[in-house]
């Protein structure tokens, strides 16, 4: 093959691979709105039809639906860690913990398919997004560990307290759509919880 005609393969190709992007956005759009509205009864068809786009162009990005929800949290995960970095970087250990829960959570809050994945979905590979999920994990932990080194936070708060407490608040998030008012007010009651006056 000669050097031009690689070239203009390679040049042929490149449509394709930004097309192949577009139709990747599409439906994992697609895909929040329905499971937003649907929760777990979203179906592929319906997916598809929302995107506009074939069955064959959905299957092959995402051969089923385990593997689109999959997807989309590890891209999810990938966004709740930049939020955990930039509320660790806040000088007060206590404020820093608040506010990557705070961020977790209001990142959340429009996302009904990362919702349905911490409550549990057996529609999820987890071992998938370990990584994406384990520098989010590392991240808190830091947090966790200022503000307990600090006395902003109970002694004995853990990064598995943290994903339980942000679980149940999600299960607010999810049963009661559009009622930020009680989720936020959960929030409160859990972080009531969690300070402690400050170092003695």
């Amino acid at each position: 093959m000669t050097d031009s005609t690689a070239g203009q393969r390679a040049g042929a190709e490149r449509p394709l691979r930004a097309d192949a992007r577009r139709n990747r956005e599409r439906i994992m759009a697609a895909a929040g709105e329905l499971f937003a509205r649907h929760g777990r009864a979203a179906q592929m068809e319906d997916i598809a039809a929302h995107a506009g786009l074939g069955m064959g162009t959905l299957y092959r990005h995402f051969p089923n639906k385990q593997a689109l929800l999959t997807a989309m949290v590890g891209e999810r995960f990938r966004g709740m860690a930049d939020v955990a970095r930039a509320g660790a970087e806040l000088a007060d250990p206590g404020e820093a913990f608040e506010a990557v829960l705070r961020g977790y959570l209001e990142a959340a809050e429009d996302d009904a398919t990362f919702q349905l994945a911490l409550m549990g979905t057996e529609d999820l590979r987890w071992e998938q997004v370990h990584g994406e999920k384990a520098e989010f994990v590392a991240v808190v932990g830091r947090v966790i560990e200022r503000a307990v080194a600090a006395g902003r936070v109970r002694a004995d708060l853990t990064v598995a307290d943290f994903t339980m407490v942000a679980s149940g608040i999600i299960s607010t998030m999810y049963f009661k759509p559009g009622s930020a008012p009680d989720w936020r007010r959960h929030l409160e009651v859990a972080l009531a919880g969690i300070r402690t006056p400050g170092p003695a």
